[in-house]
């Protein structure tokens, strides 16, 4: 049974930084590529970043371009979202995801999501 355990979410001011965590099991037989969503209140989820399963391809949502760090310890089973320079407009519910494919991925369709975790950033 595959599961993603988001942590590392909070409350932090503007300008902040949070680093978030994923650690999964069960996903077996298979090269995952990992991701990030998140919902903000009120709006449909949108896509944050994805890392393919080497880690030497992170690919990133144009809004958190340049302020979030996608990476991961495939020996630990574990992909990291280090977000940086933090705007209220980055508060939602992130969560983490994962298919064998990228594509789907990026599609909006991973087969395994996490419960997710609340980010909150005040002004």
């Amino acid at each position: 049974q595959v599961q993603l355990v988001e942590s590392g979410g909070g409350l932090v001011q503007a300008g902040g930084s949070l680093r978030l965590s994923c650690a999964a099991s069960g996903l077996t037989g298979s090269r995952y590529a990992m991701a990030w969503f998140r919902q903000p209140p009120g709006k449909e989820r949108e896509f944050v970043a994805t890392i393919n399963w080497n880690g030497d391809r992170p690919y990133y949502a144009d809004s958190v371009k340049g302020r979030f760090t996608l990476s991961r310890d495939n020996a630990k089973n574990t992909v990291y979202l280090q977000m940086n320079s933090l705007t209220p407009e980055d508060t939602a519910v992130y969560y983490c995801a994962a298919d064998p494919d990228g594509r789907t991925v990026v599609a909006g369709s991973p087969s395994y999501w996490g419960q997710g975790t609340q980010v909150t950033v005040s002004s």
